[in-house]
């Protein structure tokens, strides 16, 4: 759909319209939406028209933000206007305007959440985590605990739940009840069954939740639609896996948030809280290219703190890769400080009045004072602690602190050493020295404009490589590494030689190994193939659970249905049984009975169609499967 001229239109505005049309236009939406592509024209004073015929013209005269957040900016010269179905259709085809969104955990292993600039309390338009942790920690037998109203009413999920103190007010558990109606209607919808109507039935709860003080329900809701339109429009940079993760984070902080006794990190904030930090000393680590799907670009430069803290100072703003390319010798914004990202990676400050935020980014208010140190070299102290503990437990650690909504697992760096066995398809195969397991080096940033890809292969081309790789951890594969800087190991003769004034280590989205960086080949083994070994998360028959639950996402309540029907629901269970995931295989029999439950009078008349019981289940499920996919990834690191 060509619909570029048109400006965002918030989400309130276009529920508004839908819900003026009779039934018998909320028929014909869908249609109308796709007959607005490439008719949207450039009008005088920044107007933007769309004609429908000879005599019907829809006029968006957007606000000074640049978008339509009122319905007096959405003119229709039809005699039904403003329930008309043009207007309605060109709201709907126009993109969703970013709402207050909460501060988000932390960028994702692509770099797909963008930062605003340090110190600033702008809102993230990315929005939370994608990793969020169900309330509860899972119970190893019967699958995690589900929050109040998201437990099935009977099953395999049933279980005590401990008492908790009410914490939200009935204007909040009431909106949360509301959104949680939406977003079970919308999942049994699914992509096929899920157009404007459905979208903005759930864009009228977000706004409702937004209303009540609920910031990250509105961000999820808001998430999901956009992922239900991409998928409808057929992108090719949608992947159901990431709209199935999406619709799992909206019904688990909806349950959590009607029950009403969730915690703040459940409500989310508009803005990022930053608190008083006093005197910091901090080392730069590296630094690392941002990019955004939604056309932000930057840097975010990590650092260490005291006790082995990590800190972030971000420079994101609107501009793509480009911006991201150069942003990595941009002056840094803190405290008046006069050293860019490229020299406080290599270097250190100490902050007097610092500011910090809850997931560690270092703010830039006016009372903050920054005087450029020395840093450390990754073999000096304290940063070579980092890469001496065990990779074990630094994984359980961020995994962990993502499943408890503490934060993401991009927030955790891991360091260690390896040695590099060699290439394998599009990532690298190494073993972690000192009796380490085998893992994956994959790129942090696939973008072809950014040196990760070239840096990868030119380390490649040399096994036997002993390598010392700073990196995020990938908490959706088995023993995966997304590198983000590599230098030499102490002591290790076949290492990288880099200059002097990198200080003994290379970004590898920003600096470009050259072939004078690497020692002379001791091996012949170049090109020769390698395997990482077994992968314990492809091996598991999860992979049957998780084509349910998207199949449930793509096709809705009926698709899930007929998947399970007969000799595919044995096929489904038995696997899993034999793999010893019972709780996996009940959860799964339970939603496929479930979405197959439509009672009916003797009128042919459906007895219950609430769509309730199947989001419970869905979510029972899927909630599962993400625990038991942790505790694999974890164990693939031993």
């Amino acid at each position: 759909m060509s619909t570029e001229l048109l400006p965002p239109v918030a989400p309130e505005v276009l529920a508004e319209a839908v819900e003026q049309l009779t039934a018998r236009l909320r028929k014909k939406l869908d249609a109308a939406v796709a007959e607005c592509a490439g008719r949207a024209v450039a009008g005088p004073d920044g107007t933007v028209e769309v004609r429908f015929g000879e005599d019907t013209l829809v006029t968006l005269r957007p606000g000074p933000s640049g978008a339509v957040t009122a319905p007096g900016q959405a003119l229709c010269s039809c005699l039904l206007a403003p329930r008309c179905l043009h207007r309605a259709a060109v709201l709907g085809a126009a993109p969703l305007a970013d709402g207050d969104a909460p501060a988000p955990d932390g960028p994702g292993p692509e770099g797909g959440h963008p930062e605003p600039s340090a110190g600033t309390d702008a809102p993230d338009p990315a929005g939370p985590g994608r990793r969020p942790g169900p309330e509860g920690e899972p119970d190893r037998e019967r699958g995690p605990r589900v929050p109040p109203r998201a437990r099935p009413d009977s099953g395999p999920a049933d279980g005590l739940t401990p008492a908790l103190t009410p914490s939200l007010t009935s204007a909040q558990t009431d909106a949360a009840t509301a959104l949680w109606g939406a977003a079970a209607e919308a999942l049994a919808a699914g992509v096929t069954a899920g157009g404007t109507v459905v979208q903005a039935e759930l864009l009228r709860a977000a706004h409702t939740a937004r209303l009540a003080g609920l910031p990250r329900a509105e961000a999820a809701a808001l998430r999901v639609v956009r992922g239900l339109r991409t998928a409808r429009e057929q992108d090719r940079g949608q992947r159901l896996s990431d709209l199935t993760a999406a619709f799992r984070e909206l019904l688990a902080g909806a349950a959590v948030l009607a029950s009403g006794t969730a915690g703040p990190e459940a409500v989310g904030s508009v803005r990022r809280a930053y608190g008083q930090g006093g005197s910091l000393r901090v080392l730069g680590l590296c630094r690392e290219p941002v990019l955004s799907a939604t056309g932000y670009g930057g840097v975010t430069t990590h650092l260490l703190g005291p006790d082995g803290a990590f800190h972030t100072v971000s420079d994101v703003r609107p501009g793509g890769v480009s911006r991201a390319k150069g942003a990595g010798t941009a002056s840094v914004a803190l405290g008046g400080g006069v050293l860019d990202h490229a020299g406080l990676a290599r270097g250190g400050l100490l902050i007097a009045g610092a500011t910090v935020s809850a997931d560690g980014r270092l703010g830039a208010g006016r009372s903050v004072r920054a005087t450029p140190v020395r840093g450390a070299e990754w073999s000096q102290e304290p940063v070579a602690a980092l890469f001496a503990r065990p990779v074990r437990e630094a994984v359980t650690a961020a995994l962990d602190a993502a499943a408890e909504g503490r934060g993401d697992a991009g927030t955790v760096l891991l360091g260690c050493d390896v040695e590099v066995l060699g290439a394998a398809d599009d990532h690298l195969v190494a073993r972690v020295l000192d009796g380490g397991p085998v893992i994956r080096l994959r790129m942090a940033h696939p973008h072809p404009e950014l040196p990760h890809a070239a840096n990868l292969r030119r380390i490649g081309g040399f096994p036997g490589l002993a390598l010392r790789v700073l990196g995020r951890p990938d908490p959706d594969r088995a023993a995966t590494l997304r590198p983000l800087a590599v230098g030499p190991v102490p002591g290790a003769s076949h290492s990288l030689r880099l200059p002097e004034e990198w200080r003994g280590r290379a970004d590898l989205g920003y600096d470009r190994l050259q072939g004078d960086h690497f020692p002379r080949p001791e091996r012949s083994s170049a090109g020769v193939p390698v395997t990482a070994g077994p992968d314990p998360l492809a091996d598991a028959p999860l992979w049957r659970v998780r084509r349910l639950l998207e199949s449930g996402v793509a096709g809705g309540r009926r698709a899930v249905a007929e998947a399970a029907r007969g000799a595919d629901r044995a096929a489904l269970a038995v696997p899993l049984r034999r793999a010893g995931l019972t709780g996996a295989a009940e959860l799964a029999e339970h939603l496929a009975a479930e979405a197959d439950r439509r009672p009916r009078d003797s009128f042919g008349r459906l007895k219950d169609a609430s769509s309730d019981a199947y989001a419970r289940a869905w979510l029972a499920s899927a909630l599962h499967l993400d625990a038991a996919e942790r505790s694999l990834v974890t164990a693939s690191w031993s």
